[in-house]
């Protein structure tokens, strides 16, 4: 394999748009915007669906993938893609871009293609795995993305949404973690009404995993658009019970009182 198709495989997050999502996935698509638009992304870089094809052919995958649609379907195929070879040449790229980004503990994060859709969202569909500071633990955590495609949750998912035959496949993004002392999610339209000029923050102590993991009961706040001004409208403290942080050997804690 060639440098030039490595680097197909694994590629760095700034260069993903929205047309990328057949090979980053919907929400390594949407980090690229925000990096375009100027939003502080932390850097990364995401392995592709190329390579994500690959471990398919490689570990004679496609026909367990096949039966996993069928309900009860996907404990085999997440077994055998939780216990895959990578490819020696996916390996390299995917190590050689974690060294490249430096010391310091990373977020691998799921990031499917149909994903981040207008007419369903995914969220928490999906893995991601927080704190991870080794090569070894990185892998591992790769091969687990890639398997939870195929949880029943997500299949389940898929199948409500009448996606349940379209052909799916998983990029998997490795992020720069944030020791954020607060951090929440952000909808930049109301979700319950659609409202455009009202946007919405739900934030908790610690990192966003516990809002979006839905462990803590958030913060919550209505911001509303008057004339280009935004103004809080509504604000209602949360009860912060779990704090989820970054534990100094790798991984994450939760952490109460």
């Amino acid at each position: 394999m060639t440098a030039s198709d490595r680097a197909d495989l694994v590629v760095d997050l700034a260069r993903m748009s929205s047309r990328g999502l057949a090979v980053a996935g919907g929400k390594a698509a949407n980090l690229g915007e925000l990096l375009r638009a100027g939003f502080p992304v932390p850097p990364g870089f995401v392995i592709t669906t190329a390579a994500y094809d690959q471990v398919v052919q490689n570990n004679s995958l496609h026909d367990a993938i096949v039966s996993a649609v069928s309900p009860g379907g996907g404990a085999s195929v997440r077994v055998r893609f939780e216990t895959a070879t990578i490819p020696p040449d996916i390996e390299r790229a995917i190590l050689d871009a974690y060294r490249r980004l430096g010391e310091g503990p990373v977020a691998v994060r799921s990031s499917a293609t149909a994903e981040d859709l207008p007419e369903a969202a995914f969220a928490g569909q999906q893995e991601t795995f927080l704190g991870i500071v080794d090569e070894k633990g990185l892998l591992d955590a790769v091969r687990c993305c890639w398997a939870s495609l195929w949880s029943d949750r997500a299949i389940s998912y898929r199948e409500r949404q009448g996606l349940a035959d379209t052909p799916v496949k998983l990029a998997v993004i490795v992020q720069r973690l944030v020791p954020a002392d607060a951090a929440g999610v952000m909808f930049t339209a109301n979700p319950v009404t659609g409202a455009r000029d009202e946007s919405i923050i739900d934030a908790s102590t610690g990192l966003g995993e516990a809002v979006v993991s839905g462990i803590v009961t958030p913060d919550h706040f209505v911001l509303h658009n008057t004339r280009h001004r935004w103004q809080i409208v509504e604000r209602q403290r949360g009860r912060r019970e779990i704090e989820v942080r970054p534990r100094a050997g790798g991984g994450i804690e939760h952490v109460t009182g």
